[in-house]
């Protein structure tokens, strides 16, 4: 008897070949209406499965969304009714288990094909007798299925990808400042290995919450989800460079390989080189196509290093990306053929474009340039692309930016930042919710402790309505990260929190911030003078969620209009929590699109 996990399995596959056919591949709308009805029904999500969630989900309409007057879910449910007939009257008549999608509800059915079972056997339907014919075919589907499960298994064992992490390399050094170093070549170790096809590699981020930490592997291992932990350490002295690595393997803690490393440093990347090498040949994998030996000097790439180490692997926002910029440029300036130079400072400018206080036109001007020169340079960077998605998203050029971010994710499907990227720069300013959430979810996977990647869920998952995963996500992120309380006092206001929020600036004001959280605490629990007192202390954007809190449509629009330079993103962040907070208060207002035409934001 199939089991509950076989037939969805089944049912997965089923979709995944009606998708692929050319009625569903080129119409991206009908094929994600049908795979959120799918996808939700074998969650056992099927009180989701109703017109208001549809439409919001995966039409992006508003959450007022009134189905009395916009009939865009039964519409297009028509359609895909249709469709589905196509599909199985043509590409699809063949197949074994048939789709539907019954008439007056969206909660799709899984049933076999008439004579499917008889086809493959090849039987005709009367040629034996009804009890005899019913065993023989019972006996077939488990041996095919038997089949197919070993076969499964086999294969995806086989090319199961493996998890690994490196470890903060420990500074020997006694000079001043030579921390940067090592945090520098940690993380260009980690992206040499990303380039290794069958491993998937654990960001900077996620392995730098062990940095100046006790190093027990199994703990390491267990909270970043990964089976092999690479750990060392280097000793700088002068031009000399001794690098000591080993690889681990978590589970019982057993070293595969070690090897030492003594070079001058002029010899930096044949170290890198070296190291990713030898844990290739223990593991036994072959290089990938994305892997690039860049041959520059050793002034640029000390440059580079310190960059990095200021730019803090997706502290969003921090003043660290301001200080960054610098290093990157006088990099560039040492190496112009340097694409990964160009790339972290086309991020920096984005990332800081996003902060009102940071939008200098000026510096707007060198963001597309140097993400464009990224990707000449280095046309298999994963980082080249992501740099140039994030730089067309900040123009307002959504379909280029589309494209830039899924040929990063194409190049290195596990990079968790382009799909972070992707989710934050892209689609949530878009509205496209749903999506946001499946990237993020990957990213998540493969970065478990990013600050950055955990703000920007609890962003999409308060925007989708789920505040209480929301608060989860927030809960994640570092204590480190300044975003933190701001995440966190959002959503318990959203959570009918909005007391508790109060009562924790009011016992220590010295030690919270000041923001749109507080600001909309107050206007929800009626304290409007407070909240007013909030809006005037509050310097950026995020005065309109404020407003919004208090209900004043008419101070919205004059606070968005005021700040629209800051750009689409910002603008689509800022517009999401307005509706968030107020949903409905701006809708149907001219002045709304007027708006999101001035800053670049589609209809």
């Amino acid at each position: 008897m199939p089991t509950a996990e076989s037939e969805a399995y089944a049912a997965r596959r089923q979709l995944e070949r009606v998708l692929a056919s050319a009625g569903f591949s080129r119409n991206e709308r009908m094929a994600r209406f049908l795979r959120f009805v799918v996808e939700h029904h074998l969650e056992g999500k099927d009180s989701e499965l109703k017109e208001s969630v549809i439409a919001v989900e995966v039409f992006g309409r508003r959450p007022d969304h009134d189905p009395a007057q916009d009939s865009i879910v039964r519409t297009e449910a028509g359609r895909l009714r249709a469709r589905l007939a196509e599909y199985y009257k043509g590409e699809g008549r063949g197949d074994a288990l048939v789709i539907e999608l019954p008439k007056g509800g969206y909660v799709p059915v899984f049933r076999q094909a008439v004579g499917a079972s008889e086809a493959a056997a090849g039987l005709p339907d009367r040629s034996v007798p009804r009890l005899v014919r019913w065993w023989l075919f019972t006996g077939i589907g488990c041996v095919v299925a038997l089949v197919a499960a070993v076969g499964w298994w086999r294969v995806q064992h086989q090319n199961a990808s493996i998890p690994i992490a490196v470890l903060p390399l420990i500074t020997l050094s006694q000079e001043p400042n030579s921390d940067y170093f090592a945090d520098g070549l940690t993380g260009e170790i980690i992206r040499n290995l990303s380039t290794i096809d069958g491993l998937v590699v654990r960001s900077q981020t996620s392995s730098f919450v062990f940095k100046g930490k006790p190093q027990n592997v199994r703990d390491a291992g267990r909270q970043l989800n990964a089976d092999y932990i690479v750990e060392g350490s280097v000793l700088r002295s002068g031009q000399h460079l001794r690098i000591d690595a080993e690889l681990i393997r978590v589970r019982d803690d057993f070293p595969l390989w070690s090897g030492r490393y003594d070079r001058e440093l002029t010899d930096i990347f044949a170290i890198q080189d070296e190291i990713s090498q030898g844990i290739v040949n223990s593991l036994r994998l072959k290089l990938g196509r994305g892997r690039r030996r860049y041959e520059t000097s050793v002034e640029a790439y000390d440059l580079y290093l310190r960059a990095r180490a200021f730019g803090g692997g997706g502290q969003f926002g921090q003043p660290g990306w301001r200080q960054s910029i610098p290093f990157f440029e006088q990099a560039i300036a040492k190496d112009p053929t340097f694409a990964p130079a160009y790339a972290g400072l086309a991020v920096a400018h984005v990332i800081l474009s996003n902060n009102f206080n940071n939008n200098i036109p000026e510096e707007l001007t060198k963001i597309l340039p140097a993400a464009e020169r990224a990707v000449q340079l280095d046309p298999l960077s994963a980082e080249a692309y992501d740099a140039l998605g994030a730089a067309y998203a900040r123009e307002g050029q959504w379909e280029q930016s589309e494209k830039n971010f899924i040929h990063a994710i194409e190049i290195q499907p596990s990079r968790a930042e382009s799909h972070a990227d992707l989710a934050a720069f892209l689609l949530l300013p878009l509205g496209r919710t749903e999506e946001a959430l499946q990237h993020l979810r990957i990213a998540e996977r493969n970065d478990p402790l990013s600050s950055f990647v955990h703000l920007w869920l609890g962003d999409a998952l308060a925007d989708a309505g789920r505040n209480e995963e929301a608060a989860r996500a927030c809960e994640k992120m570092s204590e480190l990260n300044a975003n933190k309380e701001g995440c966190v006092l959002r959503i318990r206001v959203l959570q009918g929190k909005a007391m508790d929020v109060i009562h924790i600036y009011e016992a220590d004001p010295a030690k919270s911030r000041v923001g749109a959280g507080l600001g909309c605490a107050y206007a929800r629990a009626g304290r409007r003078e407070e909240a007013e007192k909030v809006f005037a202390a509050t310097r950026d954007i995020a005065r309109a969620e404020i407003l919004a809190c208090l209900g004043d449509k008419d101070r919205v629009f004059e606070a968005l209009d005021r700040d629209a330079g800051v750009g689409p993103i910002r603008m689509g962040w800022v517009l999401n929590r307005v509706n968030r907070e107020r949903p409905g208060l701006l809708r149907g207002d001219p002045r709304l699109e007027v708006l999101r035409k001035k800053v670049g934001l589609p209809d």
